[in-house]
């Protein structure tokens, strides 16, 4: 059974670090997309890095550029998303995603909240 574990979250002040994780499992990890996707009250979900499969290579929202960081650890099936300079705006539940576009598979976490404030 497939599942993606997200933890990590919490409450963090203006300026402050947060790393989430997110545990996958019941799948070949290595070989998906794996994203971090948020969504803000009365916002729709909105992308914030993916990491590809293969060679690693990310993108990023605007928004986070130069303050947020995707990796991976295929040896552990898992992914993060180091959050630096944390910003009010960037308050929201911020959820795993893993994609297979071949397979046509598109796998979510249960999310987990992040609130910046003072």
């Amino acid at each position: 059974q497939v599942q993606l574990v997200e933890s990590g979250g919490g409450l963090v002040q203006p300026g402050g670090s947060l790393r989430l994780s997110c545990a996958a499992s019941g799948f070949t990890f290595s070989i998906y997309h794996m994203s971090w996707y948020r969504q803000a009250p009365g916002k729709e979900r909105e992308l914030v890095a993916g990491i590809t499969s293969t060679d690693g290579i990310t993108n990023y929202a605007d928004s986070v550029k130069g303050r947020f960081h995707i990796s991976r650890d295929n040896a552990k099936n898992s992914v993060y998303l180091q959050m630096n300079s944390l910003k009010p705006e960037d308050t929201a539940v911020y959820y795993c995603n893993a994609r297979h576009g071949y397979l046509n598979n598109n796998y979510w976490g249960q999310g987990t909240q992040v609130t910046v404030s003072s």
